[in-house]
C-alpha cells in the first residue's frame, strides 16, 4: 500500500489518502468504509465489483473553519453502522495529522470512549496525529456534548464525560 496509516482499534484506522490501488489491501484488512475529510480531494472511485462504501465528508484544516458538527455526526453515525455490521473504517485527510484524528476520535466516542481517552488513543497510536490542537479539540469537545445530547449517554448508562 502506498498511503500511510495506524492501526487504532480493531474497528478504526486512521491514515493518508489511499489511492484506487490501495483499495485491495483495505478489504484485505476488513474495511468496509471509508471516510474522507478533505476538502478538495474527492474519493478515488473503487472498481471493484463489491465497492468500499466511501462518504466524503468536505473539511477545510483551519482555526478559521470549525470542524461541522453535523459532518462529524455523520460519520461518526456511519462508522458505528458500519462497525455493528462486522465492518471496519478507515478515516483519512491530508496527513493523518487533524482532521481524520478528529472524525477518529468522535468514533471512538460513539463507541463510548470519554473523549480525553479517544483522544489520547489516538494521540498515541498515531505519532503524527494531534487531536490537542485547539481547534481540533474543541470540536471534539462539542460533539461529544451534541453525542451525547442526542443519545443521552450520560443519564442512562451514569458515564462521566471528561472535558
Amino acid at each position: 500500500m502506498s498511503f500511510n496509516f495506524s492501526h487504532i482499534t480493531d474497528d478504526l484506522f486512521i491514515g493518508t489518502t489511499p489511492l484506487a490501488s490501495d483499495y485491495d489491501g483495505l478489504r484485505e484488512l476488513g474495511i468496509r468504509l471509508i471516510i474522507n475529510m478533505r476538502f478538495t480531494r474527492s474519493p478515488f472511485p473503487d472498481p471493484h465489483h463489491t465497492p468500499i462504501q466511501l462518504l466524503w465528508l468536505r473539511t477545510i484544516d483551519s482555526p478559521f473553519f470549525p470542524l461541522s458538527i453535523p459532518k462529524l455526526m455523520l460519520g461518526a453515525r456511519a462508522a458505528l453502522e458500519t462497525i455493528n455490521k462486522g465492518g471496519k473504517v478507515y478515516v483519512h485527510c491530508a496527513y493523518g495529522r487533524h482532521r481524520g484524528p478528529a472524525m477518529g476520535s468522535c468514533v471512538l466516542i460513539a463507541q463510548g470512549y470519554e473523549p480525553g481517552a479517544a483522544m489520547s488513543l489516538v494521540a498515541d497510536r498515531r505519532a503524527v496525529a494531534d487531536p490537542y490542537t485547539y481547534y481540533i479539540r474543541s470540536r471534539i469537545l462539542k460533539f461529544a456534548q451534541e453525542w451525547d445530547r442526542e443519545t443521552n449517554l450520560p443519564q442512562s448508562r451514569g458515564v462521566r464525560r471528561e472535558f
